[in-house]
């Protein structure tokens, strides 16, 4: 395993409604910034889990477009 599988390993993932409360937005937002590529995802049976980096950089990317 290289560098970048371990740190994927290691990454913290968490679910559509726990970066809905993050956000501050709804569950919807969250699946259609999801479905849309904007926030990378890994799909778990029905449902999505997302690494807290992802939301970080989303978040980060968001910011920088705003100002």
């Amino acid at each position: 395993m290289g560098k970048a599988n371990d740190a994927r390993a290691r990454s913290r993932y968490v679910t559509v409604a726990e970066v809905a409360g993050q956000l501050r937005v709804s569950n919807m937002t969250v699946y259609r910034l999801v479905q849309s590529g904007q926030l990378p995802a890994v799909r778990v049976g029905r449902s999505y889990r997302i690494r807290e980096e992802d939301v970080d950089r989303y978040l980060a990317a968001q910011y920088t477009a705003a100002g």
